[in-house]
C-alpha cells in the first residue's frame, strides 16, 4: 500500500523545535530576509523606499535617513503594531501550518502562553494574508461546483414532542449561511459565502473561463449554467461518480471544512466563515506541499500583506 504523503519524509521539512530555539536576533534576521529579499535583509523604508537608515538598536527600530520616519521590521505589514516577539510570530505560523484541519485560537494561546484574544487576532491576520495572497484569475479545464450550509444550529429539546424541525426556515436562527466552492481539477479552489446555494451560478460565471466543463449535482439552480458552459450532472442518490461526472473534489473541501468545524473550532459560522473557508481552500490546494514550503509561503504572504483594517485595534473597538 502506498504511503500517504503526510507520512513521508518529503512532507516534513519544517522543525518547530528549530524555530523555538532561535534567538530573538536570529528570528529578526530571518524575518528581515523574507521581507526585504531584494536587499538581502537590509531595511527599506515603507514610506519613501529609501535603503539608507540608522539602526536604533536600543528600540529595535530603524530611522530613515531621507524622510526621518521610524519603522520596525513589521511596519507596513499585517503584523504592524505588534507586541509579540518576532520569534513567537514565526512559531505561531509554524504551528498553524502543521494543523492539517486548522488550529484553534484557544490551543494557540496555551501553546504560546499568550492571551486568547492575542491568539485569535494573530490567527485571523494569517488567514487574511492567505486571502490576499491566493492566486487570482479564472478557472479552466474541468471544474466542480457545490455548496454546503454552516451555522444556524438549533439545539434539540429534551422531550420529543417539543422538538422542532430544524429544516424549516421558521425554526432557524437566521445565522445559517452557505459556503460555495469551485474547484479546478488538480488546480485551484475559489470560495465564497452567501445566503443561498443558487448564488453559486453567478460565482461560476464570474470565475470560470467560457468553454470550461462544469460538474454539478442535480440541484435545480445549476440548470442555469447549461446556457453558458458544457455541464455534467451527477445524481448522488445513484452514485458519487458516474459517466465521468462527479463533485468529489468539492466534497473533499467540504469534508475538511466540516472536520475543522466539528473537531477544531466547534463554531466557524458568522462573519468569519469566509476567512475559515479561504484557509481550508489554501490547505486543500497545498496538501501535497511540504510543511517547510507552506511555512515560507505564509511568512512571505504575511510580510507582503498591508496593515489590516479589520484586525488592527479589533478588541479596543469592541470594548
Amino acid at each position: 500500500m502506498a504511503q500517504h504523503f503526510l507520512l513521508s519524509p518529503a512532507a516534513k521539512t519544517l522543525s518547530l523545535v528549530k524555530v523555538m530555539r532561535m534567538s530573538d536576533e536570529e528570528a529578526r534576521a530571518s524575518f528581515r530576509k523574507i521581507r526585504w529579499t531584494e536587499t538581502n535583509g537590509e531595511p527599506v523604508c515603507p514610506e519613501c523606499g529609501s535603503c539608507e537608515a540608522y539602526d536604533l538598536k536600543t528600540r529595535q527600530v530603524y530611522k530613515c535617513k531621507d524622510c526621518a520616519k521610524q519603522y520596525s521590521i513589521t511596519s507596513g505589514t499585517i503584523f504592524s503594531s505588534r507586541k509579540l516577539a518576532v520569534r513567537d510570530i514565526l512559531a505561531a505560523i509554524a504551528i498553524f501550518v502543521n494543523g492539517a484541519k486548522g488550529y484553534s485560537a484557544l490551543q494557540m494561546s496555551r501553546d504560546l502562553s499568550v492571551d486568547y484574544k492575542t491568539a485569535f487576532v494573530l490567527l485571523h491576520k494569517v488567514r487574511e494574508s492567505i486571502e490576499l495572497a491566493r492566486d487570482g484569475g479564472a478557472l479552466a479545464g474541468n471544474v466542480e461546483v457545490d455548496g454546503a450550509y454552516f451555522g444556524g444550529y438549533v439545539k434539540p429539546a429534551n422531550e420529543v414532542a417539543d422538538r422542532k424541525d430544524r429544516r424549516l426556515k421558521r425554526n432557524q436562527s437566521g445565522k445559517r449561511q452557505v459556503v460555495l466552492v469551485i474547484r479546478e481539477t488538480n488546480g485551484r479552489t475559489v470560495t465564497a459565502v452567501g445566503k443561498h446555494e443558487g448564488e453559486g451560478v453567478a460565482l461560476v460565471r464570474a470565475n470560470v473561463v467560457a468553454g470550461t466543463t462544469v460538474h454539478a449535482d442535480q440541484a435545480s439552480h445549476w440548470d442555469k449554467l447549461a446556457a453558458h458552459f458544457p455541464i455534467k450532472r451527477i445524481n448522488h442518490d445513484v452514485a458519487y461518480s458516474k459517466d465521468g461526472a462527479c463533485t468529489n473534489m468539492a466534497e473533499s473541501f467540504f469534508s475538511r471544512l466540516r472536520r475543522a468545524e466539528i473537531g477544531t473550532h466547534h463554531h466557524i459560522a458568522g462573519k468569519y466563515l469566509g476567512a475559515y473557508a479561504a484557509e481550508m481552500a489554501w490547505r486543500e490546494d497545498n496538501n501535497r506541499v511540504a510543511n517547510g514550503s507552506q511555512f515560507a509561503m505564509l511568512v512571505a504572504a504575511s510580510v507582503a500583506a498591508p496593515k489590516s483594517a479589520v484586525w488592527c485595534g479589533y478588541w479596543q473597538r469592541r470594548a
